[in-house]
């Protein structure tokens, strides 16, 4: 599966977080199909190693682990000031029971996006390109709460607290895309769902994504391939400059423009958002003209 804008990526460098399954290990091998140099990012770096070595000679692996904000800065440090072209924000957890990352926030808030938001704000002043950002269906059914993003004071749910983090991948991007415009940035900020695919990430839950992601296998199955598309094209067309790119029909279809939560369109809660990730996450963004 490699779509004909990918093209636009031959000689070009992509960095692609949770690359070592499912939509990210397709979404690599996309990439690097397409001429791309990749660069692979997650926790289990013999995995990753195995999926550079299957794309080829241009790929390879570096551990980051986005539930610590000491092991994204290490990684950043440790690649000096070579050259992003593309970002593509892909990893994340879900639906997982109550547990904290490294620095206190709640896991999958803290993976999902605030891990993002930190590699994102790092890498900026040498990304020249764009930054794609994965969010999901599932930000349909998310509701923000910034007096207690990570989850402190409200009974835990975990279903919830992954829509809330799907939302705020979504309201971060076009929060994102934003900012670039009015700095006169050249680098452009594109969010992207891969709608159903059939990984292990959403398989054993226990919530209600047991049943859809069931549901999804017996009648759509749609494999991570498939899943990928959307990613892809978000990361690689020249004519999408923003905006949310998703499957046609929701969870399944080619890829075209997605649509879009009222609640993730809300200006002023995305710049609360954004202001309270500055502050938990220590990172602030460089959002002029980028070399």
């Amino acid at each position: 599966m490699v779509p004909d804008a990918a093209t636009s990526l031959v000689g070009r460098v992509v960095l692609v977080t949770g690359a070592t399954s499912g939509v990210g290990e397709s979404t690599a091998h996309a990439l690097g199909a397409a001429g791309a140099t990749v660069i692979l990012t997650g926790r289990n770096i013999d995995r990753g190693r195995d999926v550079a070595a299957a794309i080829g000679s241009g790929a390879e692996m570096h551990r980051v682990d986005l539930a610590d904000l000491s092991s994204i800065r290490a990684f950043v440090d440790s690649i000096g000031e070579r050259q992003i072209d593309v970002l593509v924000n892909n990893a994340g957890v879900m639906a997982v029971p109550l547990r904290r990352t490294v620095d206190g926030f709640e896991m999958q808030m803290g993976t999902n996006h605030l891990g993002h938001f930190a590699l994102t704000g790092l890498l900026l002043p040498r990304i020249t390109g764009r930054v794609v950002t994965v969010s999901s269906a599932a930000h349909l059914v998310g509701r923000m709460d910034l007096a207690d993003l990570n989850w402190e004071r409200r009974p835990y749910n975990r279903a919830a607290a992954y829509a809330q983090s799907k939302l705020a991948n979504l309201m971060f991007s076009l929060e994102l895309e934003r900012r670039l415009a009015e700095a006169r940035s050249p680098v452009c900020a594109v969010a992207a769902h891969p709608g159903y695919a059939a990984t292990e990430v959403g398989s054993h839950t226990g919530t209600w994504f047991d049943r859809l992601f069931g549901f999804g296998k017996t009648i759509l199955q749609r494999t991570p391939d498939e899943g990928a598309e959307s990613v892809v094209v978000a990361a690689s067309d020249p004519g999408i400059t923003g905006g949310f790119v998703g499957p046609r029909f929701l969870l399944y279809g080619a890829p075209g423009r997605a649509g879009i939560a009222r609640r993730a369109r809300d200006r002023e809660s995305a710049a609360r958002l954004w202001e309270l990730s500055e502050e938990l996450t220590g990172v602030r963004f460089t959002l002029g003209r980028q070399v």
